[in-house]
């Protein structure tokens, strides 16, 4: 007889920013991006780039730092306050306090440059490693609820619309998205260029929030959520008319934060390479990765499974 584990006492919510599906399509899009004299190289390890997008969300079981590397809750200090010069910023406000608030922005330009010596060291798991990872942490930056203290709706009554947001419609409707993108453009200003993903996201926030209220107000429990088997566990979750009706009501928003995150990717991980003297990567090119860096990764898919969260969770 088939158990079937029944979660009755709350919304199905992927814990990880995104999700893992998003975060995968949006590291594999970025790869086609990227112009001929780096496409042979990403295009050999595109599998890699996608399957280690979600390698951070797996070390918030492990890492007790890693949490506020994800978002940063502008609101808190209201937008317009933030120095964007991380030592300016510290010394408004102190590391700590910051630390508590999230510092995706700090973190993804701090990666830029790590990813810029991994090229000119023509270090290939380096570059592998710190282009999926930097992919998640920006692909963040681009969601709304990852610039507010509000990030699950927990303080206005819409607990679950982090994972609804980032998740749930994605997976429903990503495959009818656009992914014919621009190619990558060089990036001056590193950190101003992540800090504008942040400042586009926060401006996206107030309709996140309002409409899911606004069409939960037109819809009774039954009709907003719905049971769903996932394997062997049966989950609740938004419903498929709901989701349907509140992504209508986005008007696009979601695709667009997908699309403007992949193109980012794309685009630091080419100023990268240009910043570095644009060093050929064809000769990197070797499908078997070191034993040992094989060994880190399996080990820190253990630790992933039999860990517990560390720091926020979106599901609070």
């Amino acid at each position: 007889m088939l158990l079937i584990a029944l979660q009755a006492t709350g919304l199905n919510s992927n814990l990880y920013s995104w999700g893992f599906f998003a975060h995968k399509r949006i590291n594999r899009i970025a790869v086609f991006t990227l112009p001929k004299p780096m496409f042979g190289f990403y295009k050999a390890y595109v599998d890699y780039v996608n399957e280690h997008s979600v390698d951070p969300d797996k070390r918030r079981h492990s890492v007790k730092d890693e949490a506020p590397r994800h978002y940063i809750d502008v609101d808190h200090f209201g937008i317009e306050n933030v120095p964007h010069g991380w030592d300016s910023a510290v010394a408004k406000y102190s590391e700590d306090t910051l630390v508590a608030f999230g510092i995706v922005p700090w973190h993804v330009n701090k990666m830029y440059y790590w990813l810029v010596e991994a090229f000119k060291n023509k270090d290939r798991d380096q570059i592998l490693r710190l282009s999926a990872e930097i992919g998640h942490y920006i692909a963040d930056a681009h969601v709304p609820l990852h610039t507010t203290e509000n990030y699950n709706g927990q303080l206005t009554g819409q607990k679950g619309i982090h994972a609804f947001w980032e998740s749930r419609l994605p997976e429903l409707f990503a495959d009818d998205y656009d992914y014919f993108l621009p190619k990558a453009k060089f990036i001056r200003n590193p950190l101003e260029r992540i800090w504008l993903a942040v400042s586009e996201s926060h401006l996206a926030l107030d309709s996140v929030l309002a409409f899911e209220k606004e069409l939960t107000a037109t819809f009774n429990e039954g009709e907003k959520y719905a049971y769903e088997e996932r394997g062997v566990t049966v989950t609740k979750t938004y419903s498929r008319e709901f989701s349907k009706a509140y992504h209508e009501r986005l008007e696009g928003m979601v695709e667009r934060r997908m699309r403007k995150a992949m193109h980012c990717i794309g685009s630091f991980w080419y100023s990268a390479w240009v910043e570095a003297g644009q060093p050929k990567l064809e000769d990197l090119i070797d499908e078997s990765i070191t034993k040992q860096y094989l060994r880190e990764i399996d080990q820190e898919k253990k630790t992933w499974k039999k860990g517990r969260w560390l720091g926020r969770s979106e599901d609070e």
